[in-house]
């Protein structure tokens, strides 16, 4: 009987042993097997740091595997159309502002839920909200307006505080103009006339209150009705008159690189996205020379800049609840966490569009007053974004330029660029 028992005994654990074996076996194999998702960016600049906060995310998250796609703009819209057509669709990917976020809002994630969603700058937000969902991340703080010199300006006798109206931004540019030979400048100016995106950017200042300070007001327009027209000639002509000529050939390298950092010229039309080129020429002139001008679009308004985020970030919804849970973990690492705000703001060199932010973590002076406007609800939105697809390179910048080129009239550049707003919209709500 006790030798019965104890083969029994035997048998029994010898059984639970190799259901405890396979258990185990299960367990580990459901460990190894890792969640493998994508990112799709579309600047090129912040490639190698995305790869730097993906290696530090995958360190954390050892089950998942991430991938960094990088095409730039140029070409990210169709290298985008291209994954979604052939069934590769990434898990997270870079929007340029509502048209894009409409055209794919059948495969975008809802965020309003996430504890993520209520850190972030709520100015921002909007830039991903459609039909009240929230449909993409901003990507991060950015701005522009007039860039100057502060040690030429210094020189010249100016204080930039004593600029208060359009008029006064005026004497300002003549002053220049006169002391052009005392301050060794080849002209105030250096308006890169050549870059489509510089020409837009310069639109996006007397835009956004036509649209009542709205992106969705501004993507739901039908009509472009020019209500800053008068004051965007204005700065356009006197811009014209006290630039490095001829402004329709002026491009980045010469205009930022070879003139504006070689005090050749006071002012540029610029954003804080060039902090980084000129961090590694020589980074105390982001510190000590590079400031900020804002511009009088609205005389009602006083002067502002337009800030906001160029980007927006999508998760795919249509993706395995894994995937999407690894995707909404990985922005939350980039934003929330001490390491990740760290990659975005050294590497990246991007703001993080949170409301908590240490202000004093972001390196350019710039780009604290720029953060600081967002905050204090100062700045103008980026409803230029929202305009419809086509608008802003295919008729905007290049009548623009014809503009500048004394080829057409500004009575003509409103008329044009009207009438096609007015039908690019329609053949976009056509399409819906």
């Amino acid at each position: 009987m006790l030798m019965k028992a104890r083969k029994k005994f035997t048998v029994l654990l010898f059984l639970l042993c190799v259901s405890l074996f396979m258990s185990s076996c299960t367990s580990n194999d459901n460990d190894d097997e890792k969640i493998e998702i994508e990112f799709f960016n579309q600047k090129a600049e912040i490639a190698e740091g995305l790869r730097h906060a993906a290696s530090e995310y995958e360190k954390e998250n050892p089950n998942v595997d991430l991938t960094i796609t990088t095409v730039t703009s140029n070409d990210g819209g169709a290298s985008l159309l291209s994954k979604f057509t052939s069934k590769r669709a990434p898990s997270m990917m870079m929007l340029s502002g509502l048209p894009d976020v409409d055209f794919y809002k059948d495969y975008l994630y809802e965020m309003s839920e996430l504890p993520l969603t209520d850190e972030m700058l709520p100015q921002l937000l909007e830039a991903g909200q459609l039909e009240d969902k929230q449909l993409g991340m901003p990507f991060g703080v950015e701005g522009f307006g007039f860039l100057y010199n502060k040690e030429i300006f210094e020189k010249a006798g100016i204080d930039p505080n004593d600029i208060k109206s359009y008029e006064d931004f005026v004497d300002v540019v003549e002053d220049l103009d006169e002391q052009k030979d005392k301050l060794g400048l080849q002209e105030v100016f250096a308006f890169e006339g050549e870059d489509e995106n510089v020409s837009n950017h310069f639109f996006a200042n007397f835009s956004a209150s036509e649209f009542d300070d709205d992106n969705n007001k501004a993507f739901d327009a039908d009509e472009l009705n020019w209500k800053n027209g008068k004051r965007m000639r204005e700065y356009s002509e006197l811009m014209n008159k006290h630039t490095v000529q001829p402004v329709v050939t002026m491009n980045h390298t010469h205009s930022v690189d070879d003139l504006f950092f070689n005090d050749k010229v006071a002012m540029v039309h610029q954003g804080n996205w060039v902090v980084p080129a000129l961090n590694k020429m020589d980074p105390s002139f982001v510190q000590e020379k590079l400031g900020l001008l804002p511009i009088f679009a609205d005389d009602d308004k006083g002067g502002r800049n337009v800030a906001g985020t160029n980007w927006v970030i999508g998760v795919n919804k249509n993706q395995s609840k894994e995937e999407i849970k690894a995707s909404t973990d990985f922005l939350n690492f980039l934003y929330s966490s001490q390491k990740g705000q760290k990659i975005v703001l050294d590497e990246l060199e991007v703001i993080p569009p949170v409301k908590d932010l240490d202000k004093e973590k972001i390196g350019a002076p710039i780009s604290r007053q720029l953060y600081q406007d967002v905050l204090d609800d100062k700045a103008a939105p980026m409803t230029y974004k929202q305009e419809p697809y086509g608008f802003l390179n295919a008729s905007l910048a290049p009548n623009y330029q014809k503009y500048l080129a004394g080829e057409i009239s500004w009575k003509e550049f409103e008329k044009v660029t009207s009438g096609d707003f007015s039908e690019m919209r329609r053949i976009q709500k056509a399409g819906q």
